[in-house]
């Protein structure tokens, strides 16, 4: 019966199965990706790193530092920095990060250069190896000779790729080798200047767990961290679980809306079905039989439609790492495993059957009186029965909402959000519906009053196809919203005059004349500052050694170890805002200072206006205490401080300078350049034309893959809103059928249609995108904490486009009926 009955409804159960297929196959590749690339990470974070483990320090290791490092007995070692090269052949500087090695690193992995022999003997030839792109930039080749500082080299080969650098921090500053012996020839590592030391263990049968345990926090209490490949493969996860969690969003909502149209579609196709029901218990039929037939129908398309959609799934997985090639440090093998393709069936089943089931329970419950329309009331234990379904759907979504974000309150969070917006529209579906039937324009022409009576008359479709179109469109405009907050969160602005060059590490008695050179070139000096290194000592009498091996305390990790660049003066800057105490331009030397600190340094430190920090500025300690919290604006590509100190204090203290200019042109920044860093060797300078162009190419690539998710769940909704208001259609042809009986013109039809639709259009879109807009808003300040500017997008495209479709579709569902006579369709419906 379940067979015979599913070929007389072919096109309504397509159109069932499509809203569960986008739905599935979103999951599915989702889940594969994320699962692929796990296992690439697990399995080659030691290639990663090039290591067993590493212990680094910001300078160079102190006396008990390096005991513990000499005790583990290195490998090798490294010391990093950031310096301007210049290429002696053709003029070009550029910014790069300097790495000189010693010893056989890496363990694992292998250096990639050209010629391939270049990575064995450059330290033994006495030659760098220059990252590949940059020499291709400079038109320079293996052989000719590179300046660092006061060092010039050759050239022994191009450096194609090697542990420990990766993909977006080399487009800014690309990575050159050379051996540590000449490190000191350079004349670079100047006070002040931003460097790291490296020693690298090739231990394989070290225990790492035991390492972390027992070695780890004596080196923090040292400013020395270790790295272990096992903690690499951990962070490099982390750092793609945003990518990861948005992804699972959008295939969760993509699900989301594939089970409401399957709600929505299934409830009709049930109402219709009631009288053929009815007929059957009178003929003898059980409950149990007439319930098992729509239920084996529901749940074949189920297991099609996640058939379906799981081979989607896995088609689409050879998209991913084509789409995230840029953000991956290594190249994404994929495999297929078995478990994400089972639970992409078994989903499409589960998921069918779920939401089917509350339509479902009403052929349980139909009584064999609705053949003759006696009665059409439902028993109690019907009522009871929708309650414990409602509650296994809810507590299903949330498990598996779950599931999929790693995340219980969030997950508890969307999925009220979710019944919430539901509940909205369906009670502003029952109040309009109230509205019209009270406030009911009797005068109206009869095309506009018969439109309006479709809305509220009964066996109406009005609540469930304002909820279907509602909530698709609450859901799609959340995504579309989202987006927007994702991406303005990264998204930079460049005025047409702000200082596009900055100029690092300038020395007290470099600073005249490197002033001079700025205006030698005909470049203005737009910002001056000074820089002052520091560390915590103690905070609120608490001291920083103590605090380090302090379980309980409530201060983060970086805080105790960070090296502050700090700066003094006596104003704020434009990305800067007062939020709590008061702003103290200058002092005199002896009164207690008066520093000014941002906001999330005093939520990670735990300290709020009147708390003391004792500060060691380079040896000497100095009482502070926090005069003002500053809202920063870090996403503004200014220099920005976490704490800054009045004028009139820091003076005297040993520092260093931060220039700032605008060139106009990209001839005038080279010549520049070329001109300062001849000058002065120990210069870096960073052009932020470069990294502007890097940031821009990135965020294009995190938008088309937003945008690519976001397109999944609107296709997978347009086809959640055809399916359900094309299953409305029989009930239209019907009611179509009898006007035309009784003499409507064609035109008289479709304008009562193209009313009713629209009305449902319109409706449903606005209030799923005003409900949008609040949810997004919530996210924005509680989830992303970012100021919400939402976009026009959806009010200017989704609410006319879903209208309009809404509109086409229900004109397409009398099509029949406006090319066939009245009895020739009576005779079909037969």
């Amino acid at each position: 019966m379940a067979w015979r009955d599913a070929k007389a409804s072919t096109s309504r159960l397509l159109l069932f199965m499509a809203s569960i297929i986008l739905g599935i196959a979103a999951v599915v590749s989702i889940q594969l990706f994320s699962q692929n690339l796990t296992d690439n990470i697990q399995r080659q974070s030691k290639s990663l790193m090039g290591a067993d483990f590493i212990i680094d320090s910001d300078d160079v290791p102190n006396e008990r530092a390096q005991a513990i490092i000499d005790s583990l007995q290195p490998d090798a070692k490294e010391v990093t920095f950031v310096s301007m090269i210049a290429f002696p052949k053709n003029g070009g500087t550029k910014l790069v990060n300097v790495r000189g090695l010693e010893g056989k690193f890496p363990f694992y992995g292998t250096i990639k250069t050209l010629p391939a022999n270049a990575g064995d003997q450059y330290q033994n030839s006495g030659g760098a190896l220059v990252d590949a792109t940059l020499m291709l930039q400079y038109n320079i080749q293996p052989g000719d000779s590179i300046k660092i500082g006061e060092l010039t080299l050759p050239i022994a080969g191009s450096l194609k790729s090697i542990p420990g650098s990766e993909g977006i921090s080399t487009s800014v500053a690309p990575p050159v080798v050379i051996p540590y012996e000449y490190v000191e020839a350079t004349e670079l590592l100047q006070f002040g200047s931003r460097k790291e030391y490296q020693f690298f263990f090739n231990q394989p049968d070290a225990d790492l767990t035991a390492l972390e345990q027992r070695v780890e926090p004596q080196l923090d209490v040292e400013d020395a961290d270790l790295d272990t490949h096992t903690s690499t493969s951990r962070r490099l996860g982390r750092r793609y679980e945003n990518v990861g969690a948005y992804l699972n969003l959008a295939a969760f909502i993509a699900l989301l809306l594939g089970c409401v149209g399957i709600a929505s579609s299934v409830n009709i196709y049930i109402k219709e079905k009631l009288n053929a029901v009815a007929v059957l218990k009178c003929m003898g039929a059980s409950r149990k039989q007439s319930f098992l037939i729509y239920l084996i129908q529901i749940a074949g398309i189920g297991v099609i439609g996640g058939l379906i959609g799981t081979a989607i799934g896995v088609g689409l997985q050879a998209i991913f790492p084509y789409l995230l090639r840029e953000f991956l440090p290594f190249d994404l093998e994929i495999t297929i495993t078995a478990q994400p393709l089972i639970m992409g069936v078994l989903l499409g089943l589960f998921m069918s059957v779920l939401f089917a089931l509350l339509p479902l329970m009403r052929t349980w419950y139909v009584s064999p009186l609705e053949v003759l329309r006696v009665t059409n009331s439902s028993s109690a234990r019907s009522n009871m029965a929708r309650v414990i379904i409602i509650g296994l759907i809810v507590l299903s979504l949330y498990l598996f909402s779950w599931w999929l974000l790693k995340d219980a309150l969030f997950a508890l969070g969307f999925v009220a959000g979710v019944l919430v917006t539901f509940a909205i529209l369906a009670g502003i579906a029952i109040g309009a519906m109230r509205l019209i039937k009270r406030y009911f324009p009797k005068r109206a022409g009869f095309t506009t009053r018969q439109s309006l009576l479709n809305l509220f008359r009964p066996n109406n479709q009005t609540v469930v196809l304002l909820v279907a179109i509602g909530l698709g469109t609450f859901l799609v405009s959340t995504l579309y919203f989202t987006k927007d907050i994702l991406l303005g969160k990264t998204e930079i602005g460049q005025a047409s005059e702000r200082a596009n060059i900055i100029a690092l590490d300038v020395q007290p008695d470099q600073l005249d004349a490197v002033v001079a050179t700025f205006e030698e070139n005909g470049l203005p000096v737009i910002d001056n500052i000074p820089l002052v290194t520091m560390r915590m000592h103690k905070i609120k009498d608490q001291l920083v050694s103590e605090l380090r091996v302090d379980t309980t305390r409530q201060i983060r990790g970086w805080i105790l170890n960070h090296e502050f660049r700090t700066t003094y003066r006596d104003s704020l800057i434009p990305s800067e805002k007062i939020i709590a105490g008061s702003w103290t331009p200058s002092q005199k030397t002896g009164e207690l200072v008066q520093i000014s600190i941002s906001d999330n340094l005093a939520q990670d430190a735990n300290v709020t206006i009147g708390d003391r920090i004792t500060l060691n500025v380079q040896g000497v300690l100095m009482e502070t205490v926090v005069g003002s919290i500053r809202q920063v604006d870090w996403a503004n590509l200014q220099i920005n401080f976490s704490i800054v100190f009045p004028s009139g204090i820091l003076e005297s203290a040993p520092q260093f300078n931060v220039l700032t200019t605008y060139a106009p042109t990209e001839e005038q920044s080279a010549g520049f350049q070329r001109d300062l860093v001849r000058k002065f060797p120990n210069i870096s300078i960073i052009d932020l034309r470069q990294v502007f162009n890097v940031v821009e190419d990135i965020l294009d690539k995190v938008s088309w893959i937003i945008n690519f998710m976001a397109f999944f769940s609107i296709l997978t909704g347009i086809i959640v809103l055809i399916g359900s208001v094309r299953t409305s259609k029989y009930q239209r042809i019907k009611e179509s059928v009898l006007l035309r009986t009784l003499g409507a013109k064609n035109r008289q039809i479709l304008r009562i249609t193209a009313l009713e639709y629209l009305f449902l259009g319109i409706l449903g879109s606005l209030v799923g995108i005003v409900l949008a807009l609040v949810s997004s808003l919530l996210l924005a300040l509680f989830i992303f904490k970012e100021p919400f500017v939402p976009s026009a997008v959806p009010f200017i495209v989704f609410l006319p486009a879903i209208s309009i479709l809404v509109l086409i579709i229900g004109l397409s569902n009398i099509r029949s009926v406006l090319s066939s006579s009245p009895l020739e369709v009576l005779r079909k419906a037969a």
